[in-house]
């Protein structure tokens, strides 16, 4: 079974995160849940929604990753960039040519400041590519470039959550998922 850690940090993008959470578990995932504010579970979310985490930084150990993933919002993505945990376990991961996403303000503010996207084709909010000084902006909603995903915006969680569930179990089951869910409806 694949494992994903989800960082979450104060400010995050309450979409963004919950809805590759879901679809993710639907699909099998082993999803953990990490807040990176201390010894709290609990993080508040852009629009003050509460959400109480599965771990802590302090309790995790990501070598078993096989996707990092970092939601957007502000100021969520900036206390992402802001924690050398959060710095440490997805350079680790690049090095080691493991399976990143991120979604909205955290490709530019995460990856991009990280040298992670440099060379690649990635997306990200409109206005924060300003910070893609090595990386190819695509503007599209989902892009795919090796290890790394990224996507635009609140609108892209549904098809960034089904890519990278193509992506860690297969197609067929991220297929049926979208179809349970009625996304491929939506889409027709």
């Amino acid at each position: 079974m694949a494992k994903v850690y989800v960082f979450l940090a104060n400010g995050f993008e309450e979409v963004e995160a919950l809805i590759p959470i879901d679809v993710l578990r639907r699909g099998g995932v082993d999803v953990v849940t990490v807040s990176i504010m201390g010894n709290s579970k609990t993080v508040t979310a852009a629009h003050n929604v509460q959400i109480v985490a599965d771990a802590v930084m302090a309790e995790c150990n990501f070598c078993d990753a096989d996707l990092l993933f970092l939601p957007g919002g502000m100021p969520g993505a900036s206390n992402l960039y802001e924690h050398e945990g959060v710095r440490q376990a997805v350079l680790s991961q690049v090095q080691a040519g493991k399976k990143i996403a991120a979604i909205c303000a955290a490709p530019a503010v995460v990856l991009a400041q990280l040298g992670a996207l440099d060379g690649k084709k990635a997306t990200c909010y409109p206005g924060f590519e300003k910070l893609f000084t090595k990386a190819h902006y695509t503007a599209d909603l989902v892009t795919i470039d090796g290890n790394i995903t990224t996507a635009e915006g609140p609108a892209a969680a549904f098809p960034l959550a089904y890519e990278l569930l193509s992506q860690l179990v297969s197609k067929e089951t991220s297929d049926k998922i979208a179809e349970g869910m009625r996304f491929k409806h939506l889409m027709a």
